[in-house]
């Protein structure tokens, strides 16, 4: 159901095909963006009688099967492609359509395929496709730019106001470095299925489109084409200012801060680094409502003194990816963008926030 789109650009595609043979059944979704194939095999729950394919409409089909009374139904092809379902006491009949109108599914080969573990593929998803581009006015920042390496994989997501980039050590990454760009929503999506298990997931790159295999699913996303901007000329190399906050008091205190900014036209922060005197100081404004000035604890300050604007709720998504207890923010100058690492060296983890002129 994850694959199926209610407004399908193709009216078939609005519809789960159901395949059955002899040993196995497979159920299929896709709205050509994402693709979703389900194998299930013959067993005690699954009694296959004779053999065939079918698509029903996706939406009635999985409210029939959740609202059935019994355990275990009865599932049967009719003439003219109907459909009966029997659970009990209740018996459904709907309309199927034909299994040969539907889409064929790409052909990829696991020529270049390479295993990754579930939980690094979800964990550097979560930490990077929230910082990809919605407007479609550059498709290529749609997506996440992913480079595995034999002992690494990066990825690296902007929307040219913000960027998040991160990096793992692999053990046995593909053998060739492999480049994908592949969309925010469908890595969305992706990381949902993997869950909070730790299964392998085998990663087999195609041409156009990328599948990944989960145990008994195949999850097929298509690939973003193009040069995808080389982003580690933004990084900044020095910086002028350091503070270290503790993750959950600067959490809470941004969402003070904005309490009232998002209630006005303008939604920015202003952060205020007194390294003379030792004292951080974040304010929000709003000329409807009125604002809000609070201290913030810190852990260390050190370098020039700073005063900043920026939107909070990027930082906001900056801190909830954060992975460790604590963050490292670095700045330059009041209109440079500022970064925001871990507290631990060890972990390659850097997210780029661009400020807000105020005047």
């Amino acid at each position: 159901m994850r694959a199926i789109s209610s407004r399908a650009a193709i009216p078939i595609l609005a519809g789960i095909k159901i395949d059955l043979f002899e040993d196995e059944l497979i159920l299929t979704g896709s709205d050509t963006d994402i693709s979703i194939e389900i194998k299930l095999p013959a067993s005690e729950d699954l009694t296959i009688n004779s053999t065939g394919s079918i698509i029903l409409t996706a939406r009635f089909f999985s409210e029939i099967i959740k609202k059935l009374p019994g355990k275990d139904f009865s599932f049967e092809v009719t003439t003219g492609n109907q459909v009966r379902i029997k659970s009990e006491n209740s018996e459904f009949t709907i309309n199927g359509y034909d299994a040969e109108t539907y889409p064929r599914l790409p052909e990829i080969t696991d020529e270049s395929a390479f295993l990754i573990g579930g939980k690094v593929l979800r964990e550097i998803i979560n930490e990077t496709q929230f910082a990809v581009a919605t407007q479609e006015s550059r498709l290529i920042l749609s997506g996440v730019h992913f480079t595995f390496d034999p002992d690494a994989i990066k990825a690296v997501a902007t929307d040219s106001h913000r960027l998040a980039e991160r990096k793992i050590n692999l053990e046995n990454g593909p053998k060739v470095t492999t480049d994908l760009i592949i969309p925010g929503r469908n890595l969305q999506e992706l990381s949902r299925i993997i869950g909070e298990a730790d299964p392998d997931v085998q990663v087999c790159p195609g041409e156009n489109q990328v599948l990944f295999k989960i145990g008994n699913i195949s999850f097929y996303s298509r690939l973003l084409e193009g040069n995808y901007p080389d982003t580690d000329r933004l990084l900044p190399i020095e910086s002028t200012t350091t503070v270290e906050f503790d993750l959950a008091e600067l959490s809470s205190a941004l969402d003070r801060a904005s309490l009232l900014t998002h209630a006005g036209r303008n939604n920015v922060v202003d952060l205020e680094l007194d390294t003379e005197n030792q004292k951080v100081k974040l304010t929000g404004t709003s000329a409807e409502i009125g604002n809000v000035e609070e201290e913030v604890s810190f852990r260390a300050l050190e370098g020039s003194q700073l005063k900043i604007s920026f939107n909070p709720d990027y930082l906001r998504d900056a801190l909830r990816a954060s992975v460790t207890d604590a963050v490292v923010m670095k700045f330059t100058q009041p209109l440079r963008p500022f970064t925001v690492t871990p507290n631990k060296a060890d972990i390659q983890f850097i997210q780029l926030i661009t400020p807000v002129r105020t005047f």
